[in-house]
């Protein structure tokens, strides 16, 4: 499936949206072994405890992309979600600038209106939504990171292998 915007983007911009499009799944190598981190995750949640669930986090995504031989990225968790009038954001990727050699993604554990804790199955989702940009541009070598309807059936496969490696 091809959204509205395809029809503006340039040919090259094209080509990597077909790419990315074409790349439906993520192979977590070692998914079990990354298990823990996702339990700390949901634990931390659940506890409401921001530095811990940061943590988590990070260990995540130090595990994954170890195992996946890709850059790392530094993870950052934050309380409530910003918001205007275009809606919530729900998580942010910023790839790797000139001050700093190394991609940031930012998660936020609250939701902007009601402040309350995001449900773990959502904020998981989010925070792979985040680092497949980064596996876009450091995994797969795309020049840029599109919201393809590969990129969503990535996100969904890879936030599966992850949630049922704790069964």
């Amino acid at each position: 499936m091809v959204f509205k915007y395809y029809q503006r983007l340039s040919a090259s911009a094209r080509r990597t949206y077909d790419a990315s499009d074409a790349i439906e799944t993520v192979e977590v190598p070692g998914a079990a072994e990354l298990w823990p981190a996702v339990a700390d995750i949901r634990s931390a949640l659940e506890t409401e405890r921001r530095a811990k669930l940061e943590e988590g986090c990070q260990r995540l995504a130090d595990s994954l992309f170890g195992q996946l031989d890709a850059p790392l990225l530094r993870v950052r968790v934050l309380a409530a979600r910003p918001s205007h009038d275009w809606g919530e954001l729900h998580g942010l990727y910023e790839p790797e600038d000139g001050e700093s050699n190394t991609a940031r993604v930012t998660v936020w554990m609250r939701t902007a209106q009601q402040r309350r804790v995001v449900a773990f199955k959502t904020f998981l989702r989010t925070l792979v939504h985040e680092m497949l940009h980064h596996l876009d541009y450091e995994h797969f070598g795309l020049a840029d990171s599109f919201h393809t309807e590969g990129f969503f059936k990535r996100e969904s496969e890879m936030t599966r292998q992850l949630l049922e490696a704790g069964e």
